[in-house]
């Protein structure tokens, strides 16, 4: 049998490597129009602002590697123009001599990757403009600041990549503004979280103009123009306005396109032509909750469905059973990992969700070192299950995000979180880890009449409720939600006896623990309508900027 792939970055060479090692006798061809193979994108903006991290560190492979070890014919620098399915045959240009031929398949695999978005601004033909999205486009940006010295650059767009970069050309001593044109930066956060994102960046000397649209790239003067008029300096522009599936190849075979735009595809990687399978950032996924169509590319996918097609195709029962989207990014001193849903996107798909937000220490607070983190955790309140979380902070966000990863996988409810038997010791944790106390918040709220009131909703309907702060009068008067009233937890249960008892109230304390203790004894005092503040008042300070 032979089988040709058509790209040969993450998913490709996954595909090739596991359908060898599955069968030692098929012909295994894979046609890539670039001339490095199977790099990690995601090192790129490291690659940049790193000296220690060389050009081999990313792109460890070359097609004689994979000649001698898995008998792989790799084809650098050849470009597929046209499938021919019912021939089952395509048409190639070698980009070195510029001829063409024809090779035919018995198995089509399209791992053709992601195309940059390009968005409408005049100017981005200008030198000083570049793309991060391979290791030749990353070689030019080493070579442009090596040799120009730029003092200022631009980055369009505030994704992974963008902010991965600001980092990295910080270090180089560049000053950076970063342009967003939707209202936040880290779009795929929710607001509130993203709003730390930008305080980082902000004391990083990072520029962020959000809701903010480049218009124009002046290559000559060396400046960006926005569509608010402002002038921003640009030695250099990096576009890191997102991707999006590479499917002109498909679409010309007549191959099935999902909603997302991404090629369509069933659990087997297959497309809706028999025969030719589709991976990584070319293909479409589904949420592993419930099914629906998304797309969101990312390595570690590519890699998961390239490995599921190679087997698929010498005879396995490998089956893709969806994603999360669960992803990790390092901004500066912060790292941002995301799991599931956001709230947004759960309330767009219909979902009636419980939001709360929890912050917690990484590990014990008496060990030098010890740090906070945001986590904001997202749950069906008909089913109780856990849609989604977010963590900002500056340790232990990776091994609580796969946590929660690993629990959504296997459908935990909310309560489930908290009798996890986790690890803990001083250095590393806390008794109660700070999975297991968003499982118990969660579950108070879902189960035992421990409403949860976030920010957003205090500040929508503020003139509703009665907003007791039970912080010490001290912590009170160095700042306060306005209009509260200030009653320290022990002096609770004597001064409460004014208050109507149907009376709508919040409570707070400055995270949420003492606001809890306040709910629990206001309940038990017949009060009926009683609301902890999600993350306390030093949340709300976040959002009520």
């Amino acid at each position: 049998m032979r089988i040709i792939i058509i790209g040969s970055v993450a998913a490709g060479t996954s595909v090739a490597a596991k359908a060898r090692r599955n069968n030692i006798d098929n012909e295994i061809v894979i046609y890539e129009k670039d001339r490095d193979i199977s790099y990690s994108v995601c090192g790129l903006p490291y690659y940049i602002g790193e000296e220690y991290i060389s050009r081999e560190n990313l792109n460890p492979r070359n097609p004689e590697w994979f000649k001698k070890r898995f008998a792989i014919d790799i084809k650098t620098e050849h470009e597929v123009i046209g499938i021919d399915a019912d021939k089952k045959e395509l048409g190639i240009k070698d980009l070195q001599t510029g001829t063409t031929f024809h090779d035919s398949y018995d198995i089509l695999v399209l791992a053709t990757g992601a195309a940059p978005v390009k968005p409408d601004i005049k100017g981005l033909e200008g030198n000083n403009v570049f793309i991060v999205r391979n290791i030749t486009s990353a070689d030019k940006i080493k070579e442009h600041i090596e040799k120009e010295h730029p003092a200022s650059a631009v980055i369009i767009g505030s994704g992974f990549i963008g902010m991965e970069i600001a980092e990295n050309l910080v270090k180089k001593g560049i000053q950076i503004a970063v342009v967003e044109a939707l209202g936040q930066v880290m779009p795929s956060y929710d607001p509130e979280m993203s709003l730390r994102i930008k305080k980082e960046l902000i004391e990083n000397k990072v520029q962020v103009f959000s809701g903010e649209k480049v218009v124009k790239v002046d290559d000559e003067n060396k400046s960006v123009l926005t569509d608010t008029g402002r002038m921003l300096p640009a030695d250099m522009v990096i576009l890191s306005t997102g991707v999006k599936p590479a499917v002109d190849l498909a679409k010309q075979a007549g191959i099935e396109l999902g909603t997302t735009g991404a090629i369509k595809v069933d659990t087997k990687m297959e497309t809706s032509i028999k025969g030719i399978y589709a991976v990584g950032d070319c293909s479409e996924s589904y949420f592993l909750i419930d099914g629906n169509p998304c797309y969101r590319p990312m390595g570690s996918t590519a890699n998961k469905t390239g490995r599921i097609a190679g087997d698929v195709i010498t005879g396995g029962d490998l089956e893709f059973r969806g994603i999360l989207g669960t992803g990790i990014v390092k901004v500066f001193d912060l790292t941002c990992g995301q799991t599931g849903y956001t709230e947004k996107e759960a309330r767009r798909a219909g979902y009636d969700v419980e939001i709360i937000h929890n912050i917690k220490p990484n590990q014990t607070e008496y060990f030098e070192g010890s740090s906070e983190m945001i986590i904001k955790a997202v749950a069906d309140r008909a089913t109780q299950k856990l849609l989604g979380v977010q963590i900002i902070g500056k340790k232990g966000v990776d091994k609580r995000i796969d946590i929660f990863a690993t629990a959504i996988t296997f459908g935990a409810k909310a309560g489930d979180l908290s009798h996890l038997d986790l690890a803990y010791a001083p250095p590393y944790s806390t008794t109660k880890d700070p999975v297991m106390y968003t499982g118990m918040i969660l579950d108070n709220a879902l189960n035992r009449g421990r409403k949860i009131i976030t920010a957003q909703e205090l500040i929508a309907d503020r003139m509703k409720y009665t907003v007791i702060d039970v912080r010490s009068n001290k912590d009170f008067a160095k700042g306060h939600i306005e209009g509260a009233v200030n009653i320290p937890l022990g002096d609770l249960k004597e001064k409460v006896r004014e208050l109507s008892q149907n009376e709508s109230i919040v409570v707070h304390c400055n995270k949420g623990v003492t606001g809890n203790a306040a709910q629990n004894m206001l309940i038990n005092l017949g009060f009926t309508k009683v609301y902890n503040l999600s993350g306390g008042y030093k949340e709300f300070k976040v959002e009520n900027q």
